[in-house]
C-alpha cells in the first residue's frame, strides 16, 4: 500500500506535470485538453500543427486556456536546418554557417530575433541552442547544425544564443547532452554509441554544456546516446550517472533537465513506453518528452504512476522535480504583446541577408 508521502506526492505533483506531449492536427484533440487539465508540463509543437502564423497563435492560445495555467509551448527553431521553422518565420543561415567566424553578438542579434518571433505567436521555450560537437564530418545529427567542432568556440556561440533568446522572455534548451557529435547513428533511427571515456568527454563534449550553464540556461535536453566505457547498461538520457552524478551534482546545473522525445528509434527498439518513462525518472529527467499522440503516453503515465505509489522512484526526488517544474512555469511570463508583423519582419529579413553576405565573404 503507498505511503502517505506517495500519495500526496502524485496529488500535488501529478504524473502529467512530468511529461511534455506532441499530437498530429491543428486544432488539440480532446485526449491533448485533457492531458493538459490534469497538468501537463508543456506541448511539443511542430510545423505538421499549423497552416499559417494566425492558426499558430490561436493554437497556442487553445493551449493555454484549456492548460489553465502557464504552460510551456516549445518549438524547433534553430535557424537554417530542417529542424527550424518555415516561412514566413525568418529564414536563417545555419548555425554551422553563422557560428562559424566566431562572432558572438551575430548569434546573440540571431537569437533575440528568433525569440521575438517564437514569442509573437506564442512560443515561450526554443529547442535551441544545439551543442553537439561536429566531431565526426559523417554524423547525420551535427552536419550544419552544430556551430562547429571547437569546444570553447561551440560553448561561446552557444552561451549568446541562450542570451539573445532570454531578452525576449523564451526560453532556451541546450541540446543533447552530453553530445552525440562524435557518432554515426541517428537516434531517430536506432542507438548512437561514443566510445570516449569520462576524461575525454569532460575535455571535450561536456565543455560546451559548462558555458550553458554558466549563461544561466533554464533548460538542457538529454541524448539517447550510449556511452559504455561510463555506462554500460544505459544510454545518457536513462543513465543515472549522466543525469545525477555529471550533470546534476557535478556540473551543478539546477534547471530542467528534458529527455529528448521517448518515441525514438534509439529508445523504442530496447525499451517499452512505460520501461523508458520510469528508468528517465530514475535517471534524474524532469520532463519526459513524448512528441507523437498513441499509445505511448498513457502507458508511460501509468507506468510511471506505478513506480511512484511502488517506491520504485523516490518520492522526495518526485516532490524536488516537481517543485523544479513548477518554478520554471511560474517564472513564464504571458504571450507577449507583440504584433504578428514581426515574424519574418523587415529588420529581421535583412539582419539574414547581411549574415549572408558576410557568410559569402568569408568574415
Amino acid at each position: 500500500m503507498p505511503s502517505r508521502t506517495q500519495i500526496e506526492g502524485l496529488a500535488k505533483y501529478p504524473v502529467a506535470r512530468r511529461f511534455m506531449a506532441g499530437f498530429e492536427g491543428t486544432t488539440l484533440s480532446p485526449a491533448m485538453r485533457e492531458l493538459l487539465a490534469q497538468g501537463l508540463a508543456g506541448v511539443v509543437v511542430y510545423a505538421r500543427n499549423f497552416t499559417n502564423i494566425e492558426g499558430l497563435a490561436r493554437l497556442n492560445e487553445e493551449i493555454r486556456a484549456a492548460a489553465k495555467g502557464p504552460v510551456l509551448i516549445g518549438m524547433d527553431q534553430e535557424g537554417g536546418t530542417r529542424f527550424s521553422l518555415p516561412a514566413p518565420f525568418t529564414q536563417w543561415p545555419s548555425p554551422a554557417e553563422f557560428g562559424a567566424p566566431g562572432d558572438a553578438n551575430a548569434v546573440r542579434d540571431v537569437a533575440h530575433a528568433i525569440g521575438r518571433e517564437l514569442s509573437a505567436v506564442g512560443c515561450n521555450l526554443n529547442f535551441a541552442p544545439m551543442l553537439d560537437l561536429h566531431i565526426n564530418e559523417s554524423s547525420p545529427v551535427t552536419m550544419v547544425r552544430s556551430f562547429g567542432a571547437d569546444p570553447q568556440l561551440v560553448g561561446r556561440m552557444g552561451a549568446a544564443f541562450l542570451e539573445g533568446l532570454a531578452e525576449t522572455g523564451v526560453l532556451g534548451c541546450a541540446k543533447h547532452f552530453p553530445g552525440h557529435g562524435d557518432t554515426y547513428v541517428d537516434p531517430h533511427k536506432n542507438l548512437p554509441v561514443f566510445h570516449g571515456t569520462a576524461e575525454r568527454l569532460a575535455e571535450v563534449e561536456l565543455v560546451p554544456f559548462a558555458a550553458a550553464i554558466a549563461a544561466g540556461a533554464a533548460t538542457i535536453m538529454t541524448a539517447h546516446i550510449l556511452l559504455p566505457k561510463i555506462d554500460a547498461e544505459y544510454p545518457a538520457s536513462l543513465s543515472r550517472t549522466m543525469l545525477t552524478n555529471t550533470l546534476r551534482e557535478r556540473m551543478n546545473f539546477q534547471g530542467l533537465i528534458l529527455a529528448d522525445d521517448l518515441g525514438m528509434g534509439a529508445i523504442t527498439k530496447r525499451y517499452a513506453p512505460g520501461e523508458a518513462a520510469v528508468a528517465t525518472f530514475a535517471a534524474g529527467t524532469d520532463i519526459a518528452m513524448i512528441c507523437h499522440a498513441g499509445t505511448q503516453i498513457p502507458l508511460a503515465f501509468a507506468a510511471a504512476s506505478r513506480a511512484v505509489e511502488d517506491g520504485n522512484l523516490k518520492s522526495e526526488e518526485w516532490k524536488v522535480a516537481g517543485e523544479r517544474i513548477n518554478r520554471v512555469l511560474a517564472g513564464i511570463s504571458g504571450p507577449a504583446k507583440t504584433s504578428l508583423d514581426v515574424v519574418g519582419c523587415a529588420e529581421h529579413q535583412a539582419l539574414s541577408a547581411l549574415l549572408r553576405e558576410k557568410i559569402a565573404r568569408g568574415n
